[in-house]
């Protein structure tokens, strides 16, 4: 009994160790299957997240499978300008600008009695200032203000070789003056460039003498063309505006572009001390040259006149006389007998191009008519309404002589202006370059020193045989034809 007791024990064990391994099967069974469903759950998941993180990726490109995906021109290769090379100018130009000595004598009253009476103990003052050689036989342009009231020029080469000067003309209005040195041997000289074809931005040199620092050059931009310094002296002109360091002594020295030509003669600086702060202005080398040749070949300087009164358009003004233009030219009257009058330009019309050199403002028109003669054509393209218009106009002479004493500009009247005023004679004053004489624009000078003058002609009479010493009078008729008389002292 104990030994079958003993058997089922063993039995039993033996039983339960089976049933715990088909338990532990079916466990395990159990367990293999949910992992199976997760293993194929988390595929199926990362497979989906896979995808759609694909849709969202961003592809970076190479330029070279797609060029125009990024709208922009990284060339390996410089331009022209990082390759600019100055010396050739410089050198081109440095041995024809020269050092201008200006020896002035004036008369200082040394007491009371000189100071009223006139009189004094002369006594001599030197400037100085900068010129151009234009000709291998010496001819030298420089600015007016540089040989004004000289009494002795002196002229100093980059070789230190020194001349003495002859003046051959100037011309106050435009600031340019033509002298001239006798040298046995051809010189070295600038040739002229277009300053038409300058550009913004374009490459220039300044090469002259500041500070008595002969052989200076320095470099810049242009920064605008046609500037219009109204402004700072009432006087209607059209400069190269330049970044070039530009400074006293400078005057008279020249503007040339990278390849040598003279496209400008530095003329002036805007400052609040007297020195260079940012800007240059130079004339135009076209106007300059226009100048100087007629100053050779009339021994003055003979104006072509477009025959327009106007001004620059801008939105304001636009508005006001109801146009659309906002660039150009408003030519709000027309002289009568002028080119204009005659060419058939109207009141109203906007003046937009001049010989297909474009005309954004009354100091790009100015600036151009300046290089322009007596006689010349020129095609006036305008805009009338709303449609344009070429127009050859003939410029027709401008009769007028400056009274520097005063900055006053007279020219010949005519029979329609006097009858106005109910007088017999007279010039009338075309502009002043004075601003405290500014109220005498339109008057009508009719005697000078009680002398009657008829005509301009009579007024260089008048004027040549004047001592600027002693007082000027003036008898003139204003607008309304009243008469007055002005001394000058």
């Amino acid at each position: 009994m104990d030994v079958k007791n003993e058997t089922l024990k063993k039995y039993y064990r033996l039983s339960y160790v089976n049933l715990s391994i088909i338990s532990i099967n079916k466990k395990m069974r159990q367990t293999i299957r949910l992992f199976a469903v997760a293993l194929i759950a988390g595929a199926a998941t990362l497979g989906g997240y896979k995808l759609l993180e694909e849709k969202d990726t961003i592809a970076f490109k190479n330029q070279e499978e797609n060029p125009s995906f990024i709208p922009t021109n990284f060339s390996n290769n410089p331009t022209n300008n990082f390759d600019l090379d100055f010396t050739a100018a410089a050198e081109k130009t440095v041995h024809a600008v020269v050092h201008v000595k200006n020896t002035t004598v004036t008369t200082q009253p040394s007491n009371i009695m000189e100071y009223f009476n006139g009189g004094g103990q002369p006594r001599a003052l030197v400037g100085s200032g900068s010129g151009v050689i234009i000709s291998p036989d010496g001819y030298i342009i420089t600015n007016n203000h540089v040989i004004e009231n000289s009494s002795q020029l002196e002229v100093t080469l980059n070789n230190n070789k020194t001349y003495k000067a002859e003046l051959i003309g100037t011309d106050p209005k435009t600031d340019i003056a033509l002298i001239k040195i006798d040298s046995k041997e051809d010189l070295a000289f600038i040739p002229f460039g277009d300053s038409n074809n300058i550009r913004i931005g374009e490459w220039v040199l300044a090469v002259g003498n500041p500070f008595n620092l002969t052989s200076t050059v320095t470099a810049g931009i242009i920064s605008a063309k046609a500037r219009d310094l109204n402004e700072f002296d009432n006087n209607p002109q059209s400069f190269i505006q330049t970044d070039a360091a530009v400074n006293r002594g400078n005057s008279g020295g020249a503007l040339v572009n990278t390849r040598g030509e003279l496209i400008g003669i530095n003329t002036a600086i805007t400052s609040e001390t007297g020195s260079y702060v940012g800007y240059s202005f130079a004339v135009p080398s076209n106007n300059a040259r226009k100048v100087i040749e007629d100053i050779m070949e009339f021994g003055d300087v003979h104006r072509g006149i477009l025959g327009i009164q106007g001004g620059s358009l801008n939105s304001q003004v636009a508005k006001d006389n109801g146009i659309k233009e906002t660039e150009g030219v408003y030519v709000a009257d027309i002289e009568k007998g002028s080119g204009a009058d005659k060419g058939g330009i109207k009141k109203g019309d906007v003046i937009k191009r001049l010989d297909d050199y474009k005309i954004s403002s009354f100091s790009d028109l100015t600036g151009y008519i300046g290089s322009k003669r007596p006689n010349d054509v020129i095609k006036v393209t305008v805009s009338r309404d709303g449609k344009e218009k070429n127009i050859p106009v003939t410029l027709v002479k401008l009769e007028t002589y400056q009274i520097e004493l005063l900055g006053l500009e007279v020219k010949d009247t005519n029979s329609s202006e006097l009858k106005q005023r109910n007088l017999e004679n007279g010039v009338i004053v075309n502009r002043t370059s004075n601003p405290k004489l500014s109220d005498l624009t339109g008057i009508i000078i009719t005697k000078i020193n009680d002398k009657i003058v008829n005509n301009i002609d009579e007024v260089k009479r008048i004027m040549s045989n004047h001592d600027n010493r002693n007082p000027l009078k003036l008898t003139f008729a204003d607008q309304r034809g009243d008469v007055n008389s002005y001394i000058f002292r």
